[in-house]
């Protein structure tokens, strides 16, 4: 007898759940994509390089092209689409609007995602490669610019909107100071 190559899971997607069967080699993108209409995730390099396809699994950020659907099964997948509540625009979803952090928009979906887990990971005191001091004692990093953009590197923009992809983090993270020195290249107070 053949071992089984599709198997029916229950996947919570925004709080909801989707009972399919899927091929044991299907991504979570293509799920999200193809079989459940959740066309705000978007497929890039298909490669887990740009980071378009960004969604939060169990509250942390991941590239779907390379999440199996059958590993997301008993988990909580937040998509673009789950971001806004009752009709109201998460504040990284506003401040995106506000500060133009988008332009043609097709990177926008992982981009704001990615700055939900960066802020999460910020408020637990995770460090980052750009975090200067690593000790617990020393609490968690500032939220300047430096540290936005290490956080965010894994999402990439070709139409270039870095700036205001960071002013738009540290806006939503109530850093009003490294906003502005984003935008005048100072160091953040």
């Amino acid at each position: 007898m053949a071992p089984a190559t599709a198997s029916a899971i229950t996947l919570t997607i925004n709080g909801e759940p989707h009972t399919l069967t899927v091929d044991h080699r299907t991504t979570l993108l293509d799920v999200l994509r193809e079989r459940l209409d959740l066309t705000g995730t978007k497929k890039g390099c298909d490669q887990g390089q740009c980071g378009a396809c960004t969604v939060l699994v169990d509250g942390r950020r991941i590239v779907s092209c390379l999440q199996l659907a059958i590993a997301a099964e008993g988990r909580a997948v937040t998509t673009i689409e789950g971001v806004a509540a009752d009709g109201q625009l998460h504040p990284v979803q506003q401040a995106f609007l506000d500060l133009d952090g988008f332009q043609c928009g097709y990177c926008t979906p992982g981009q704001i995602c990615s700055a939900l887990a960066v802020l999460d990971e910020h408020a637990a005191g995770w460090p980052s490669a750009a975090t200067g001091d690593i000790r617990p004692e020393a609490g968690p990093p500032a939220l300047t610019p430096e540290e936005i953009r290490e956080r965010m590197s894994g999402n990439l923009c070709r139409c270039g909107a870095y700036v205001s992809i960071v002013q738009a983090v540290a806006q939503a993270a109530g850093n009003p100071a490294a906003t502005r020195a984003e935008n005048t290249k100072e160091p953040a107070a």
